[in-house]
């Protein structure tokens, strides 16, 4: 008896993992952690000037890459 060996098998999609939930299974399972995050003090609360600060440096680092990026075109 021969096998055919030509023969292709469609791998099936995983089932596992966080990837493969719905979108609101994935929220609620964010959500307990986040809250279990703030009541254990491990989570992090930006201040009102942290918060901007982090604001500008991303700013300025898109504003940096922003010139760079022009700077090499080709002028016409």
């Amino acid at each position: 008896m021969e096998e055919d060996t030509n023969v292709q098998v469609k791998p099936t999609k995983s089932r596992r993992g966080f990837a493969s939930m719905d979108a609101t299974r994935q929220r609620e399972i964010s959500s307990k952690g986040g809250k279990t995050a703030h009541i254990l003090g491990h989570a992090h609360e930006f201040s009102v000037q942290e918060a901007r600060d982090a604001g500008k440096k991303g700013g300025e680092a898109r504003s940096r890459n922003r010139k760079s990026k022009l700077s090499e075109q080709p002028q016409p």
